[in-house]
């Protein structure tokens, strides 16, 4: 069985935005669901409890953020964003025309972006695949999962500067 590993990038905030995150969930907010569990336990008849339930259910959705949270901290790379050249590359800020509309967005993980409002694309999306490595002035199409063909145009690519 072979395993590939993603490395995502990340400036030293969001790094250590999310390293406090999975602090706080996996000591104060795994007590708290605890307590949640055994308060709803405690009313009785587990099939028809449906505090029970909406409390097993926050619990798989806690764990399923800390164990993705794990593996993204594990793997990511940090540092300050790439110094635009041009060229499309994680942690820069695309303008392009995609299907004949004007766009701007980051390539990365969405992480990176915090409470931006800049749409965000992974460098392993059909869109992120596409263009990564393209300069400006460069044009490409890249496939939907639908089957829909989509062309790209390359306007100005940006150093992220965290808006």
């Amino acid at each position: 069985m072979t395993t590939e590993t993603t490395v995502t990038w990340l400036t030293q905030e969001a790094y250590d935005r999310l390293a406090a995150e999975l602090e706080t969930l996996s000591t104060v907010g795994r007590v708290e669901i605890a307590k949640k569990i055994e308060s709803a336990r405690e009313e009785g008849d587990l099939k028809e409890n449906s505090g029970y339930h909406a409390a097993k259910d926050e619990q798989g959705k806690m764990e399923a953020r800390i164990r993705t949270l794990v593996l993204l901290l594990r793997n990511a790379e940090v540092g300050h964003a790439p110094e635009s050249r041009g060229v499309v590359e994680p942690g820069t800020v695309i303008t392009a025309t995609i299907a004949g509309e004007e766009n701007r967005f980051l390539i990365g993980s969405r992480e990176i972006a915090g409470d931006s409002d800049l749409d965000v694309y992974s460098e392993q999306s059909p869109l992120g695949t596409a263009i990564i490595g393209l300069m400006v002035g460069a044009k490409t199409s890249y496939v939907t999962p639908t089957g829909k063909e989509i062309t790209v145009e390359i306007f100005l690519v940006e150093t992220w500067t965290g808006n």
